[in-house]
């Protein structure tokens, strides 16, 4: 729907108001005047006669006169484009070149995934503050430079690629940290992008990532979702072994194109933590060259469990220790189970006591209140 309005008014505040109001006038007349037989069709076409008695309202309508249609729009007539998914048309929109990277991945995460700019903020490593100016900016050159709001020839969507897959993996990343029917979005849409754009390894690593993942989450969570639990104490028959299986084919894929890339290379990692014999080892290898590839410190972080998971916690916490990484929670959490390992116990309380600091979740606040517990 957001995506239907942004196309059609070329404004992104613009959308937002008209979609909200049409959301508000359905919660007031639906429970009486029942639901409509097409739903999205009337919120669409409420949402787009409210902006238009806007724009007569604040006297833009000979500016706007192009956009208007001369009868109400259908859902089941909208233009077909070659991306056939509107959820993601939304996402290649918002991913226009002339933005930068991370304004073009919080914008559409603002506006896709329901995120808020405390979730965005988060995703990111950055105070809320911070987000906000990332977030006005993004707008602002929008509407500075004219930026179209359509979707890119088939021919251009590979520029657009890097940012889409960022998005992609954060509304991900957002699921896997509980909210589930986030993460199915997430692979939903990669599935789409996958046959948008079949010959690109980082579209089916990044498939074959979530998909991996996604298959443990029944196993991630204990008692109706409260208790957060590791990867070694997961009970492996609550994994989905056949959405496994799916995703090594399609990391397959991706390795067959050649994938060398970020994505295919944490898709190998999530499908090595799922043999019933980890190679800890290798896994911390790949962490290495996956830390060569994006930067990361967050990566540095992972190869530095992996290191300690292969049987050397003392070499792990001196690679923590190099980390600047004191807002994120899973920094001090890990110092805290490193320096439990080496018998550092009052020190392993401090971390744990900084990272329930950090605790967003209630299943966190549990698990790192029970490690507190155990010391």
């Amino acid at each position: 729907m957001l995506a239907s309005l942004v196309g059609f008014l070329g404004d992104f505040d613009r959308a937002e108001e008209a979609a909200q109001e049409a959301f508000a006038l359905a919660a007031q007349r639906w429970p009486e005047a029942g639901t409509p037989s097409n739903p999205g069709a009337w919120l669409t076409t409420t949402a787009r006669n409210r902006a238009i008695d806007r724009i007569r309202r604040e006297r833009t309508l000979a500016e706007k006169i192009h956009l208007l249609p001369a009868t109400e729009a259908v859902m089941d007539e909208f233009d077909e484009t070659v991306i056939k998914d509107e959820r993601l048309e939304l996402i290649f929109t918002c991913c226009h070149p002339a933005l930068a990277l991370d304004g073009q991945v919080a914008l559409t995460l603002r506006a896709l995934g329901g995120l808020q700019t405390a979730d965005i903020a988060r995703a990111f490593l950055v105070s809320e503050e911070t987000m906000k100016r990332r977030l006005t900016r993004a707008k602002t050159k929008i509407k500075a430079t004219g930026i179209p709001f359509a979707v890119p020839d088939a021919h251009r969507l590979p520029e657009r690629l890097d940012a889409v897959l960022a998005v992609i993996y954060l509304i991900y990343n957002e699921g896997y940290s509980g909210r589930i029917d986030l993460g199915a979005e997430a692979i939903s849409l990669g599935r789409v992008l996958a046959e948008l754009m079949p010959d690109e390894p980082d579209v089916h690593g990044l498939l074959a990532l979530m998909m991996i993942h996604h298959a443990r989450r029944q196993a991630r969570f204990s008692n109706d979702g409260e208790d957060l639990v590791l990867l070694e104490d997961q009970d492996r028959s609550l994994w989905d072994l056949d959405q496994i299986s799916a995703g090594r084919a399609v990391l397959d894929r991706a390795i067959g194109l050649g994938g060398r890339g970020a994505y295919v290379v944490q898709a190998a990692i999530a499908s090595l933590q799922t043999r019933e014999q980890i190679d800890w080892p290798q896994v911390a290898e790949l962490y290495r060259r996956l830390a060569e590839l994006t930067g990361s410190l967050v990566v540095e972080l992972n190869r530095a469990v992996a290191v300690a998971q292969a049987g050397d916690p003392a070499k792990a916490l001196q690679a923590v220790d190099r980390l600047d990484l004191d807002g994120y929670l899973y920094f001090h959490s890990t110092r805290g189970e490193l320096l439990r390992r080496l018998g550092r116990d009052a020190e392993a309380r401090a971390a744990y006591l900084r990272a329930l600091e950090l605790a967003a979740t209630t299943p966190e606040r549990r698990f790192l209140t029970g490690r507190l517990e155990q010391l």
